[in-house]
């Protein structure tokens, strides 16, 4: 028989929380009762600094009054349409104004309702397309250890994150993984693109080699790796994957459900570091994270391929019930009019100089033996415990919290991604916050 309480009206125990220490969390709750800018607003009347943008997602600040309002009004409005068949004005205006976004052809966006769907969705439409050219023995999928793209089963399986993999059996087949490009031995304290590692791109030249490139459907990697610790790019590692690719014709996707919308200065990674993929996932910043949806931006050839071999009737047999939700259309729309019209893409490119400073000033903190940054990320990277990893940076968290700074940890990592509204203030305070919280933890 279980110990565990059987749950209550208005207990905590009947919600089973996401990548939580459920037990941890019920015994001593951490609960948010409000959030406006950069700061959450506890139960017990605290305000905490959000250092990660909720989870990477509130590039706007929380609760900005221009995104509510357009999401009140749209629900007083229309509450749904099918997305079958059927459609609405906002979604197309979001697609259009997403794709002028977008660089290069990467003309047309499919909607989804999340970072997870958004990557099932691309993978699907790259294996799809491999078909319908008559090359059907391009099934297979390559992602990158470390790596991170949601929680479906195809995002999952070309994933590279042990604890995210390990319990779900063998997932999808014919998936392979390219090497990660963390090394600390080369690249510690870096700032902005290491200089070392572009050479772990040709990795992807042994994969073609072992598996033929005719078995090849596709490359997915996130520019910048964000939950596994802020993974940033050596200079010239995309653009020879995206060398390979053609060589090869391997579609190459990039993850930017962490970095489009501001994160890196400008509308999405690919445009900031200059590389051309063939499609782009998106979420998160999408709608400021208010309600839920993603995306996949896809180029002009994909698309048609899939107009120009289906002469009648359905092109892609793919979609969700509340793909390009009205709700969520009108919260994005608002979204890109306020990072627009308050030039926060601009804010986040001028802040990112000092940014980094502030970051690379706790190289000489407690425990920290990495710092990396580009753009409004970093990862602060320190010692774990000898005999009991993870606790350390746990027990800093929680001494962050209490001190009045939430940050979101991935293993060992600080994951820092403040909303593109802060100002120096703020950094200033997430330094010290995190500063003051490692010399309280042994």
């Amino acid at each position: 028989m279980s110990n565990t309480p059987s749950p209550t009206r208005n207990s905590l125990e009947a919600y089973w929380m996401p990548f939580t220490a459920n037990r941890n969390f019920k015994d001593s709750p951490r609960l948010i009762e409000s959030a406006e800018g950069v700061f959450f607003k506890t139960t017990d009347g605290r305000q905490v600094l959000d250092s990660a943008s909720g989870l990477w997602c509130c590039n706007a600040g929380h609760c900005h009054p221009k995104i509510v309002e357009a999401i009140q009004q749209a629900a007083a409005g229309l509450d749904y349409v099918p997305p079958f068949q059927m459609g609405h004005p906002k979604s197309f205006e979001l697609a259009s104004r997403i794709a002028d976004m977008l660089p290069g052809d990467l003309n047309y966006v499919f909607f989804a309702n999340s970072g997870s769907e958004a990557v099932d969705s691309a993978l699907k439409i790259a294996l799809g397309y491999h078909n319908k050219r008559g090359e059907g023995s391009r099934t297979r999928l390559i992602g990158r250890s470390r790596g991170y793209h949601g929680t479906g089963f195809g995002g999952t399986s070309v994933g590279g994150m042990v604890n995210n993999r390990k319990n779900w059996g063998s997932l999808l087949p014919g998936t392979d993984h390219l090497p990660h490009t963390h090394n600390l031995d080369e690249n510690a304290f870096s700032r902005g693109q290491p200089a070392w590692g572009a050479h772990l791109a040709d990795a992807l030249e042994d994969l073609v080699a072992l598996h033929d490139a005719s078995t090849i459907a596709a490359v997915i990697v996130e520019p910048v790796a964000g939950s596994t610790g802020i993974l940033v790019p050596p200079q010239n590692y995309l653009e020879r994957l995206r060398e390979i690719c053609d060589r090869h014709g391997i579609l190459l996707i990039f993850d930017e459900v962490v970095t489009a919308f501001g994160r890196l200065g400008g509308g999405s990674a690919s445009e900031v570091l200059g590389v051309q993929p063939d499609m782009v996932c998106m979420a998160k910043g999408m709608t400021s994270g208010t309600v839920p949806m993603g995306g996949v931006g896809i180029r002009q050839h994909i698309y048609d391929t899939y107009m120009e071999t289906t002469p009648v009737g359905v092109e892609l047999f793919h979609g969700y019930t509340y793909s390009g939700h009205p709700l969520a259309s009108a919260a994005g729309l608002a979204a890109l009019d306020v990072y627009q019209g308050e030039g926060l893409y601009q804010r986040a490119a001028e802040l990112a100089s000092y940014f980094e400073d502030a970051m690379h000033s706790l190289k000489d903190a407690p425990h920290v033996i990495d710092v990396r940054n580009l753009g409004l990320m970093c990862g602060v990277e320190i010692a774990p415990r000898q005999g009991a990893p993870l606790t350390r940076a746990f027990d800093t968290f929680l001494a962050a919290y209490e001190g009045g700074v939430f940050f979101r940890i991935n293993g060992e990592v600080f994951a820092i991604a403040p909303p593109l509204t802060s100002d120096k203030s703020h950094i200033d305070q997430i330094v010290d916050g995190l500063r003051a919280a490692l010399e309280k933890v042994d």
